[in-house]
């Protein structure tokens, strides 16, 4: 008789809880619907961190560029003389 009386406790939370079902999945859907605004906010505050270090980034290249331009007409004699002198240090050694 016991078991009788758990099969029809059991059938009775069932229709319960499917009766309640819609009362209980608007907290669930809030919570998914909350979620999803957190993630797509995160998400876009991270694209425009990103394509905020990638045009800092862009720019310091860019600094760079023109550094080197300016300074060429300095460095690139100094870069001549150093490897001419580093090619007759090395034709005197012999390789054993």
């Amino acid at each position: 008789m016991k078991s009788f009386w758990k099969v029809l406790l059991i059938a009775l939370l069932v229709l319960l809880g499917l009766k309640l079902c819609p009362i209980l999945l608007v907290p669930v859907m809030l919570g998914f619907a909350a979620l999803l605004v957190i993630g797509t906010l995160l998400a876009g505050g991270l694209a425009a961190l990103a394509a905020t270090g990638l045009s800092v980034l862009a720019g310091l290249l860019a600094v760079a560029l023109v550094v080197l331009a300016v300074l060429s007409p300095i460095w690139l004699p100094v870069l001549a003389v150093i490897g001419l002198v580093s090619l007759c240090r090395r034709g005197g050694k012999t390789t054993a």
